[in-house]
């Protein structure tokens, strides 16, 4: 009977540690926008991995390997931070493409290990822009600054989807 009454409290003080040693879970968001658009006309403006100039934050975009997995692009940012990324995978027929941030500043953008995907979904007129990110937040530790939290890191990443896709939005439907 102590045998198991020992065992239960190891296991106990286990799973307790356990909880104490957790870091941060990886955050996922997803932003989606209607646009009165054909899909083509809203893929021309952002389905070039190398022109990110519909982020408007974005004040410059240089890069290299064009739409091809493995293709890289510098961010510079208005006030001059900068972001690179990778693309991880590309599809011009589908109208959808992945990319991970390789290198960023958390006090550019709160996060690490992002990784996102774009797609484009037409219906005839309209169209239905998805921008979904995952990610872990700004501070990889236990008991981080309210400025690199996992909702610091949500609303950062929100706040720049929600300013994106709006400005893609008012350039699809310009003259349409």
């Amino acid at each position: 009977m102590r045998f198991k009454t020992l065992a239960a409290v190891a296991a106990l003080a286990t799973v307790s540690f356990a909880a104490q040693a957790h870091g941060p879970t990886r955050q996922k968001v997803s932003q989606t926008i209607e646009i009165n658009a054909p899909a083509d006309k809203v893929w021309a403006v952002l389905g070039n991995f190398q022109d990110a100039s519909w982020i408007p934050v974005v004040e410059k975009t240089e890069g290299k390997g064009g739409n091809e997995v493995k293709a890289t692009r510098v961010l510079t940012l208005k006030g001059g931070a900068t972001v690179e990324e990778e693309l991880a995978k590309y599809d011009a027929e589908k109208k959808t493409y992945m990319y991970r941030i390789t290198k960023v500043d958390v006090k550019t953008l709160p996060v690490n290990d992002y990784s996102s995907t774009i797609e484009v979904e037409g219906d005839g007129a309209k169209t239905k822009v998805t921008w979904r990110g995952a990610f872990y937040r700004g501070y990889m530790n236990n008991d981080p600054p309210p400025d690199l939290n996992d909702d610091a890191s949500k609303a950062a990443v929100l706040g720049l989807y929600k300013a994106g896709l709006d400005n893609v939005k008012a350039k699809a439907e310009k003259g349409s």
